[in-house]
C-alpha cells in the first residue's frame, strides 16, 4: 500500500494565511526523506462562499514543478487538475515536461471541476463539463501516449505533436477522479488509476464500496478489467498530541490518534481494495508529515499481515 500527502496550499481557516513556498518545500522534503510515497496538491483558482466572500489557494502546477525539483523519490501529482481550466493539448505538453523535470515521477490526476464560482471568476465555461472533459481526453490521452493527435470535436480541436518526448515512452500514468456514470465510463476507457475522496475510518467508508461497484460495472461495459486500474482514496488524518493552540482543526471524521493507532486504521483500506492512500493531515506542518510517515510504516506492515 502506498501512502502520500496532500500539501496544504489553501488558506488556513484560523489564521487566514497561506503556507509559503518555504513551508511547502520543507513538508515535501520531509515526505521524500521520511519514506512516504507521494506528494499531491489540489487544483483550484479561488473559493467563493454564497455570500460572496473569497478564499484563496496557490496555483498547483507551478508549486508541483517546484516540488519535483527539490525531491528525488516521491511521486507527484495534482488531485486533481481541473482540465477545463487549460487547453488539453497544452496540458499534455505541460505534463510531458513535468515528467521530465521529475525524472518520471508524475501521476497526472484529472477531473472536470465542480466549484462554479471559480469558473465564473476566471471566465471558464461551466456548462457541458463532462462532455467537454470527454473531448479533452480525446486530445490529451493520445498525445501523451503516442506523441501525436488529430481531433476535431464540438469544443476542442487539435493537430499536434509532442516534441521532445518525456522520459517514459507512453507518458505518465493518468488518474481520473469521478463518481457519476459518464465519468466512471471515462475512467474505464482511459485511466490508469481512479480516486475517490474524502473519508475517515475505513469502517465508515461504505460509500467507497458503492463507488468501486459502480466502477466495476463501468469496466464491464467498456470491456476493461477492473484489476488493471489502480484504486486510490483520499482520507483525513489527525494527530491530536501534536496540535497546538491557533492551528486549524481537522474534520470531525478524521482518523485521530498516535502513529500506531492511525497506522492500524489506514491499513484497513487495503481490505477495501485501495492501493494508494492520499492523506490530508493535521497539524499541517513538518511535524504532521513526520508522524504520518511513521504511521505509514505501521500501516504497510499491518496491510501485509492482513493480506497474508
Amino acid at each position: 500500500m502506498k501512502i502520500g500527502i496532500m500539501l496544504p496550499i489553501d488558506e488556513d481557516d484560523v489564521t487566514h494565511r497561506w503556507p509559503g513556498w518555504g513551508d511547502l518545500r520543507e513538508m515535501a522534503i520531509a515526505a521524500d526523506e521520511g519514506g512516504l510515497d507521494s506528494v499531491w496538491m489540489a487544483d483550484h483558482l479561488i473559493f467563493r462562499s454564497r455570500n460572496g466572500e473569497s478564499f484563496g489557494i496557490r496555483e498547483s502546477w507551478t508549486m508541483l514543478t517546484a516540488v519535483a525539483a527539490v525531491t528525488s523519490r516521491v511521486e507527484i501529482g495534482p488531485l486533481v487538475l481541473a482540465l477545463p481550466f487549460r487547453n488539453p493539448a497544452l496540458v499534455a505538453k505541460m505534463a510531458n515536461e513535468l515528467d521530465e523535470v521529475s525524472g518520471g515521477r508524475l501521476i497526472l490526476g484529472l477531473g472536470c471541476g465542480w466549484h462554479q464560482p471559480e469558473f465564473d471568476a476566471f471566465d471558464f465555461p461551466f456548462d457541458h463539463r463532462v462532455g467537454r472533459f470527454e473531448e479533452a481526453l480525446e486530445v490529451l490521452v493520445p498525445l501523451l501516449r503516442t506523441g501525436r493527435v488529430q481531433f476535431e470535436g464540438r469544443w476542442h480541436r487539435a493537430d499536434a505533436e509532442l516534441l521532445p518526448r518525456g522520459p517514459r515512452p507512453n507518458g505518465p500514468p493518468i488518474l481520473i477522479a469521478g463518481k457519476g456514470p459518464r465519468m466512471m465510463r471515462l475512467v474505464a476507457r482511459h485511466a490508469d488509476a481512479w480516486n475517490a475522496a474524502w473519508y475517515g475510518t475505513p469502517e465508515k467508508a461504505d460509500e467507497l464500496d458503492q463507488r468501486i461497484g459502480a466502477l466495476r460495472e463501468a469496466c464491464a461495459e467498456e470491456g476493461r478489467d477492473l484489476g488493471t486500474i489502480g484504486l486510490t482514496a483520499g482520507i483525513y488524518v489527525s494527530f491530536p498530541a501534536l496540535h497546538t493552540a491557533g492551528e486549524e482543526e481537522p474534520p470531525e471524521e478524521a482518523i485521530a490518534g498516535d502513529a500506531e493507532s492511525v497506522g492500524r486504521a489506514m491499513a484497513g483500506y487495503a481490505g477495501r481494495g485501495i492501493e494508494h492512500l492520499i492523506v490530508h493531515y493535521w497539524p499541517r506542518t513538518v511535524r504532521g508529515v513526520a508522524e504520518l510517515a511513521r504511521a505509514a510504516e505501521i500501516a504497510r506492515g499491518h496491510a501485509r499481515i492482513g493480506a497474508a
